[in-house]
C-alpha cells in the first residue's frame, strides 16, 4: 500500500480508498494494458503547474498528437466517438462542486492525486450532500475510466506542488453553450457550458459567478496532505 494513501488516511477525517478498491466499480474502472507514456511524458514537461487555483485546457494538440494514444482511446474506450484530450493542473484541495457529462471521462494521473466522487441519481432537486461523496485515492500513472453517471470535479492535491491530471471527454465537452436554455429548470439549471452540468458549493464563489448552480450541502471539506 502507498505510503502516501497512508498518510492521507492518518490525516483526514473521511475514508479515503485506493482505486483499486471494488467499491470504485460503480463510479468506473481502471484501464489496464494501456501506454500513457506519451502524455506522461508531455505532462511533465510542458504543461506546469499554477501558484495557485487550477488551470484547465479541454483541448491541447500536444496531447492529442501524441504517438497513437488519441485514436487508441477513441476507437476502443469511446467506440469511435470524437474525443478531445486535454488537462487540469493545479493546487486545489477542497470538494467546491460536482459536475457531470453525458459519457464517459478518462483520466490519466501525472501525479498521485485524489478523486471526490459521487452518483447522479444521488442528486435530489439539484442538490447533492457532501456526506454521500467518496474519495479515491489514483497513483501516479494510473489510467481510469469515469462513467457518465459519476459525479466529479477538479482533483485534489496529495503534496505541496500540486497535481497534474490528463482529461479525455467527448470532442466538444466544457467549450462555451451555443445556446444557453430558456427559462431553465430542473436539471437544464446545472447546464453551464456544452456537456456539462454542475452543482457548485455556495461558497466556491468562482464556480458561482460563472453560473454555476449552489446546490452542494454541507461542508466544503479539504483533504489534507501534510501536518499542520
Amino acid at each position: 500500500m502507498s505510503w502516501t494513501l497512508d498518510l492521507l488516511r492518518s490525516l483526514n477525517d473521511m475514508p479515503i480508498r485506493d482505486v483499486n478498491d471494488p467499491l470504485f466499480a460503480s463510479y468506473g474502472r481502471v484501464i489496464g494494458a494501456f501506454d500513457a507514456s506519451p502524455l506522461l511524458k508531455i505532462m511533465e514537461e510542458q504543461t506546469p503547474i499554477p501558484e495557485t487555483g487550477n488551470v484547465y485546457v479541454a483541448s491541447e494538440p500536444l496531447l492529442e498528437n501524441a504517438g497513437n494514444v488519441m485514436e487508441t482511446l477513441q476507437n476502443t474506450v469511446y467506440g469511435g466517438m470524437p474525443i478531445q484530450i486535454g488537462y487540469c493542473n493545479g493546487v486545489n484541495s477542497t470538494y467546491n462542486g460536482f459536475e457531470y457529462h453525458k459519457g464517459s471521462e478518462v483520466n490519466v494521473a501525472v501525479t498521485d492525486l485524489c478523486l471526490v466522487l459521487g452518483h447522479v441519481w444521488q442528486i435530489q432537486n439539484n442538490t447533492f450532500s457532501v456526506n454521500d461523496a467518496e474519495v479515491f485515492f489514483v497513483p501516479a500513472g494510473t489510467a481510469i475510466e469515469m462513467y457518465a453517471t459519476t459525479l466529479h470535479l477538479s482533483p485534489c492535491r496529495v503534496q505541496e506542488e500540486g497535481f497534474r491530471d490528463v482529461v479525455v471527454l467527448p470532442r466538444g465537452t466544457n467549450t462555451p453553450l451555443k445556446e444557453k436554455p430558456q427559462n431553465p429548470a430542473g436539471e437544464d439549471r446545472l447546464l453551464l457550458e456544452t456537456n456539462k452540468w454542475i452543482i457548485a458549493h455556495p461558497e466556491r464563489e468562482p464556480l458561482i459567478r460563472r453560473g454555476a448552480y449552489p446546490g452542494v450541502i454541507g461542508e466544503n471539506k479539504e483533504i489534507r496532505y501534510k501536518e499542520g
